[in-house]
Formats: structure tokens, C-alpha cells, sequence
């Protein structure tokens, strides 16, 4: 990917921040070993301002979808307030495999490290720090259900391993397949969109919102379980027929 194919994906802009969608399977930010990574791409990003943007949060390599970053140090210090006082509404899409044992509820569960040697590698610890996240099935398939999830807090691959533990994982997860037997169940990419946000960013006015397209490879599976591109796009909250 290139600056000018980044600014393409440019969902909100603003002055004190954008909202991007995310490509799946490129990381925000460099690992230890370097890489191509999304902030490599950021000083296509300025948009007449003298520093390209920064993350104001992050999103997993391989998970897609609306990624914030603010374009100046006060935006940034305004929306680590918003994002640590638990403000900003996030809205996930996933397909997992096979199903939830209810069509709404709440997974309260909390999450630690593994071990320090496996990185971010999570498990669910009553030890741990509390996680919270609510979820909806908005459709089915053979085998396949189509989610929709609100992370009320913020834990590392929070929806992955709450989804795993509740026996559901995400579609193509090689970490947390296997209903987090950290196997993966199929050779498909990742099948977790970050589909939607909402950020009060500004006193009496509504909230900055956006809406990313899901990505191409969780079509087939999306479309399997009732998805519509036309009706979808109405209202990220809406279920279709």
C-alpha cells in the first residue's frame, strides 16, 4: 500500500482528527523486526498540517476497519481521555464458528497475559483484569454465525478470546481457533471487522461517527449468513431481513 492509496481509505476527516479504514493483515505500527506497517504510510496523511497524524488507538494486524488517529498532540490528549473513560463507542463485526448459546448477551470475563514469553498471547484468568463485551447474532449459516460485538472495555484481543472461551471463535483465528485451543480451524484470513465508531468528541454537538465497508475476504461468509451490502449500509445497527 502506498500514502496516496492510504488517503483513499479516509472514512472522516476533521481538524483535530480521521478516521481510516484499516486494511487487514498490515500492522499499526512496526514490530521489533521492522516491517511494512500503517504509520510507515502516515505523512500521506497531513493534509496541509506540518506532522503527519498519529494513532489514538490500536487494532490487531490482521482485524480490518475504523482506526482513529488524532493530527496534533491536544487532539490526541482529547481522545486518550475519551478512549481510557470508556466513551467511545466501538462496533464490531465477526464471523465465528458455530454459534453463541444465546442471540444477545453479555461475555464477562476477565483477561491476563499467558506468559510473558508468548508475547500478547491472552487467556481468560479470574486473576486477570475485568473485560466486558456484548454481543448479537445478526445472522447464521451452516456452521457460521454473523455477530455483532461492543467491546465495553479495552483489552488486548479482547473479542477473540472472549469469543473462544464462550465457544465461537473467529473465523480464521490462528491464535484462538479451536475454541481457544490456539489452533487454527481454517486457512481463511481473520474474519473480525472493526465496523463502526462513535466519539463524542465535541460538547453539544452529536457525535463523530463512521462506518467501514467490510473488507472483501469476510464477504462470501457475511453474504452466507444473510448479509446485504444495500440494506447494511442503511445503519450499521440494523439487522437485515
Amino acid at each position: 500500500m502506498t500514502p496516496e492509496e492510504l488517503a483513499l481509505r479516509v472514512l472522516y476527516r476533521d481538524g483535530l482528527i480521521l478516521i481510516i479504514d484499516k486494511p487487514a493483515g498490515l500492522p499499526v505500527h512496526a514490530g521489533p523486526k521492522g516491517g511494512a506497517n500503517l504509520e510507515a504510510l502516515f505523512a500521506g496523511l497531513r493534509f496541509g498540517l506540518p506532522r503527519p497524524p498519529a494513532l489514538a488507538h490500536r487494532l490487531d494486524r490482521d482485524t480490518s476497519g475504523c482506526l482513529v488517529l488524532g493530527r496534533h498532540k491536544k487532539a490526541l490528549a482529547r481522545l486518550g481521555r475519551l478512549f481510557a473513560q470508556g466513551l467511545v463507542e466501538k462496533t464490531y463485526w465477526a464471523v465465528v464458528e458455530g454459534a453463541p448459546p444465546a442471540p444477545a448477551g453479555r461475555i464477562a470475563l476477565p483477561l491476563r497475559k499467558r506468559t510473558p514469553e508468548r508475547g500478547w498471547h491472552m487467556t481468560v484468568d479470574e486473576g486477570g483484569q475485568p473485560a466486558l463485551t456484548d454481543y448479537r447474532v445478526l445472522g447464521t449459516a451452516p456452521g457460521l454465525a454473523w455477530l455483532e460485538l461492543k467491546p465495553r472495555t479495552g483489552r488486548t484481543h479482547q473479542i477473540r478470546v472472549h469469543l473462544a472461551a464462550l465457544g465461537c471463535p473467529v473465523l480464521g483465528d490462528p491464535t484462538y481457533g479451536s475454541a481457544g485451543g490456539g489452533k487454527a480451524t481454517t486457512a481463511l484470513p481473520l474474519h473480525l471487522h472493526a465496523r463502526a465508531l462513535s466519539i463524542p468528541l465535541y460538547p453539544g454537538k452529536p457525535p463523530v461517527a463512521a462506518v467501514a465497508p467490510p473488507p472483501a475476504h469476510m464477504l462470501a461468509a457475511l453474504k452466507s449468513c444473510g448479509y446485504r451490502e444495500e440494506e447494511a449500509s442503511r445503519d450499521t445497527a440494523e439487522v437485515p431481513a
